[in-house]
């Protein structure tokens, strides 16, 4: 199997000569950020809730070509919407749900064709929140793969990520993997304020070639799965190369655009509190990681059915993870025969 090259030297010159335009600058003087899209085999509403996650990324995202502006102005066009985004580093940021946002003319949420610029100011929000002082803007033009933005792929972490390494480097800071899945948590969380989990934004940052990234969202302790050991085109081990089928229903929506996201999140939490304080455990941050499963069979019939059924949706979820890990970690590491017996006790 051949693999695709992602980003081409044609999109990434594309991408360079558009931002010569824009800022009459030379294109030996264009920095770049790559910013790929995400699959997730376990993570719908999981991450918000302290469970265990798997992601990898793929071959296709976001492109981000800028110029430093010493001038602090920062300038964006985009290769998906209209119109240009302006605004200057130094100026604070507020929630775009605060009353002075809304004051100032900023919706509650982040529509795509009218404020396709949200999450660069919510990146200005983030690195500002924690205390990093911005001296530069930047000139910037970004585009992402043709027709997958808004399709489930995380675009949108991919995006929120691209802006702050842009900002981050053209303002000489020094901002580690961890810290910037924390700045993209509040740009999610408490600039367009959605609930989402770190998923997204950690499989962008922490994913590496040819694996599976695992991560526990309520240590936040991250793992590495070489589900098959692969050099280039040549198959090794008698293993194959694989592909990733994505299938999209024709369906686009944007998650800050989407009031059912929090609503399921709440769901989740009104369950876990529900469970918990059945248990005595009413002191315990009710998320569903910190429900026993004997707590969840001794208490689940006093949980209205609407949360209830979350519990065992979850449960099931991570056994399949389990399965994943287990049989990758069979396949990479033994033999013919052993791979069949260790397969039938696992799936038997």
């Amino acid at each position: 199997m051949r693999v695709s090259s992602w980003p081409s030297t044609a999109e990434v010159n594309a991408v360079k000569e558009r931002v010569v335009q824009m800022s009459g600058g030379n294109i030996g003087d264009v920095r770049i950020v790559v910013s790929p899209y995400r699959i997730c085999p376990l993570g719908a509403h999981i991450d918000h809730q302290g469970g265990i996650v798997s992601a990898m990324t793929i071959n296709k995202g976001i492109i981000l070509g800028f110029i430093p502006s010493d001038d602090g102005q920062i300038i964006l066009q985009s290769g998906q919407f209209d119109g240009d985004v302006r605004f200057k580093v130094d100026v604070s940021q507020l929630p775009r749900s605060s009353t002075a946002a809304q004051e100032n003319g900023a919706s509650k949420s982040c529509n795509k064709e009218l404020d396709w610029g949200c999450y660069a100011r919510g990146a200005v929000y983030a690195l500002q929140r924690r205390g990093f002082h911005l001296d530069k803007g930047i000139i910037g033009f970004i585009c992402g793969s043709d027709g997958l933005d808004s399709s489930g792929l995380s675009s949108s972490a991919a995006v929120g990520v691209a802006y702050l390494l842009a900002l981050e480097n053209a303002n000489s800071l020094i901002v580690s993997q961890t810290d910037n899945i924390e700045l993209d948590r509040l740009i999610e969380n408490e600039y367009l304020g959605l609930r989402n989990g770190i998923l997204d934004q950690s499989a962008v940052l922490l994913s590496k070639y040819g694996c599976l990234m695992r991560m526990n969202c309520k240590t936040k302790e991250h793992n590495l799965v070489r589900l098959f050991e692969m050099e280039g085109n040549q198959r090794i081990n008698g293993h194959g190369a694989y592909k990733i089928l994505l299938a999209f229903s024709g369906l686009k929506h944007a998650l800050a655009n989407n009031p059912g996201y929090n609503s399921r999140v709440s769901e989740c939490q009104e369950a876990a509190r529900l469970l918990l304080c059945a248990s005595g455990d009413e002191d315990v941050e009710p998320l569903l990681c910190n429900v026993d499963p004997s707590t969840y069979e001794a208490h689940k019939v006093g949980v209205p059915s609407c949360f209830i059924m979350l519990i065992p949706w979850l449960v099931v979820a991570s056994l399949r993870l389990c399965y994943i890990l287990i049989i990758g970690w069979i396949r990479a590491k033994s033999s013919k025969k052993s791979k069949a017996l260790l397969y039938r006790k696992f799936s038997g």
